[in-house]
């Protein structure tokens, strides 16, 4: 993908509990961690760092943010992309993230 590092990963959408109710993923810790290490240069205020995401064949501009409680990188799902894709709170997916 344009020289971009791709991630790929399983995990489940949550939703928070704010009253906004954003929806996002977790990175795994693993992938988090190594994302930190070598491309943690990229990163812009509050750990921000722009991404290209992929489920299925839906594909979109984005950012992860580094979550210091979790100690791992999170992704919000858009409501445009969890209607297109009819994406569930705790469904398993496999996600391609590109950096």
């Amino acid at each position: 993908m344009n020289g971009k590092i791709a991630y790929v990963f399983s995990t489940k959408m949550w939703k928070d509990d704010a009253p906004s109710g954003w929806y996002f993923v977790s990175l795994p810790k693993i992938i988090s961690k190594e994302i930190r290490k070598n491309l943690g240069w990229q990163e812009e205020g509050w750990g921000r760092m722009k991404a290209l995401a992929r489920i299925d064949a839906v594909q979109w501009e984005t950012a992860i943010w580094y979550d210091t409680k979790m100690g791992a990188y999170i992704l919000p799902i858009k409501a445009e992309i969890r209607k297109k894709l009819r994406l569930a709170v705790n469904t398993e997916m496999e996600i391609s993230i590109f950096i």
